[in-house]
């Protein structure tokens, strides 16, 4: 068995011997095991590509990897790499597997150079994608109390997060989800790219975490992306991350932490659990840093899928989390924050519309109120109520957008007092308590929350809609998007907000 702590002894073989053997006598080239899981690295644009394959006995209580072979095109360290890289898989435990990282490779190598670290690099994460598939589709570890999966996004929260269980003496193991792969994305702005799966590997092996990577890929397009690209098309302006969070990413992670034996998966949100007597099982509470919170985001996520969660963040701010990071030297203490949607990170609405949705630029009408026209646009997509710029209408008072209309492909602008409401209409509702304990509302993700009552008074499930009455007028959110409602500091339920009208605010 080959860890990455045991580089010295590695690096006792001579750089030219080690090459040469597994150039001359590559293990396992050209072989795919029975039962097989493949994970590949590489292509176009470099030039090298990287693919390996991995059988796993599901039987056995440590997931052993029983056969593994690859394939490899490209300079010849990238078939020494598969080469090595299978060497170190066969008869290896699964989490033993996820330790091996490319300095590992690489000194099984007798060392690599600059120009050739490359293809150990490819190795790695061929090798990762590898074992995650066939972890998430065959592993059945036995249980293990003090594990706990991590779920690592390459950033500084979910790092941090799962420093403090590691120091605890927790068994930590760290997943990575690989969801969206966009050559337009600046993929250091996106939580979910090869990019930041190879980053949380490198954060996760150098606190001697193993590391897992899950493709989810496909399940993300079908269960987000295209649901999104639907919607915007209908004139909304959904919020994906509820989708996300709530039944893909994390149910996946859930399930691979049953496989691996560990009874809990933690993440590196600032939300908190709260123990409610009259409910089964636990709900939502909001951070300790409010102007962190990130319960909005998970408001998807069910009782089930709660009471197998954790959030170490809950209680810190995020100046703690950077001067906990940066005491620990992770890589990461200083990494901004992603701010875009992960499957934009850096591409405009409109271009990813066009090039993923097949929404073309259709010139439509800008209007008042009254339905004067105002000037013209080139598609309602790309507006959402409550914008400002981009208008394209200068002179006079700002301007902004109250609404948008998909069938006559019109925006209709206007003052800003105009977007003030005294309730917001939701649908699609779903509460955890009866309403009358409902007192705030949350309708952005980064808003503040409004006090409000619930009408008409309904009982805890799933009701069509609902109106929610606000103390406070606020200016309106676009339809599509989610309205959180708490009692107190608990998130109780939720709704998505609706076209149809509400109470306009009182003049």
């Amino acid at each position: 068995m080959i860890l990455a702590t045991e580089r010295p002894r590695l690096c006792r073989v001579p750089l030219a011997e080690a090459l040469a053997n597994h150039l001359e006598r590559p293990l396992g080239r050209g072989h795919t095991p029975r039962d097989a899981f493949t994970g590949a690295a590489g292509g176009a644009a470099c030039g090298d590509l990287i693919r390996i394959s991995v059988s796993i006995d599901r039987d056995d209580p440590e997931g052993r990897i029983v056969d593994a072979g690859f394939d490899a095109t490209g300079c010849g360290a990238a078939t020494a790499a598969g080469s090595a890289a299978v060497g170190m898989l066969r008869g290896t435990p699964v989490l033993d597997a996820a330790r091996i990282s490319p300095d590992a490779i690489a000194a099984t190598l007798g060392g690599l150079s600059a120009a050739k670290r490359h293809a150990a690099e490819l190795a790695a994460a061929a090798l990762h994608r590898a074992i995650g598939a066939a972890a998430r589709a065959r592993a059945q570890l036995g249980p293990c109390p003090q594990r706990t999966v991590v779920a690592m996004s390459g950033g500084v929260d979910s790092a941090v997060a799962a420093l403090l269980l590691a120091q605890a003496g927790e068994d930590v193991v760290a997943v990575t989800v690989e969801l969206w792969s966009d050559p337009e994305n600046d993929a250091e702005r996106s939580c979910c790219s090869a990019q930041a799966v190879g980053l949380a590997r490198s954060v996760a092996h150098g606190l001697g975490l193993p590391h897992l990577s899950l493709d989810l890929r496909s399940e993300f397009s079908a269960g987000v992306v295209e649901p999104w690209l639907a919607e915007h098309a209908d004139g909304l302006t959904p919020y994906p991350c509820i989708r996300c969070n709530g039944s893909v990413r994390l149910d996946a992670m859930l399930d691979l932490s049953t496989r691996l034996g560990a009874g809990t998966l933690a993440t590196g949100h600032y939300a908190r659990l709260h123990r409610d007597p009259e409910v089964a099982g636990p709900l939502l509470a909001i951070a300790v840093d409010e102007s962190k919170d990130q319960s909005y985001a998970l408001a998807g996520l069910g009782a089930e899928s709660l009471s197998r969660m954790r959030f170490p963040l809950g209680a810190l701010n995020k100046a703690q989390v950077r001067a906990l990071a940066a005491d620990a030297g992770l890589e990461v203490a200083s990494k901004r924050d992603s701010q875009d949607l992960c499957f934009l990170a850096g591409t405009g609405r409109a271009r990813f519309l066009e090039r993923h949705g097949g929404v073309k630029a259709r010139a439509g009408q800008i209007v008042d109120r009254d339905g004067a026209v105002l000037g013209t646009h080139s598609g309602h997509e790309s507006f959402t109520v409550g914008q400002r710029h981009g208008l394209g209408i200068g002179g006079g008072p700002p301007l902004f957008v109250l609404g948008t209309d998909a069938q006559t492909n019109t925006v209709t602008a206007g003052p800003r007092q105009a977007l003030l409401t005294g309730a917001i209409a939701i649908e699609a509702v779903t509460l955890a308590r009866d309403g009358d304990c409902v007192d705030s509302v949350k309708v952005r993700s980064r808003g503040a929350r409004v006090e409000c009552l619930l009408s008409p008074v309904l009982g805890a499930g799933q009701h069509p809609r609902a109106i929610v009455e606000l103390d406070t007028a606020i200016e309106r959110t676009a339809p599509g998007q989610i309205a959180c409602l708490y009692a107190g500091d608990v998130l109780v339920g939720h709704g998505r907000v609706a076209r149809w009208s509400a109470r306009p605010a009182a003049a």
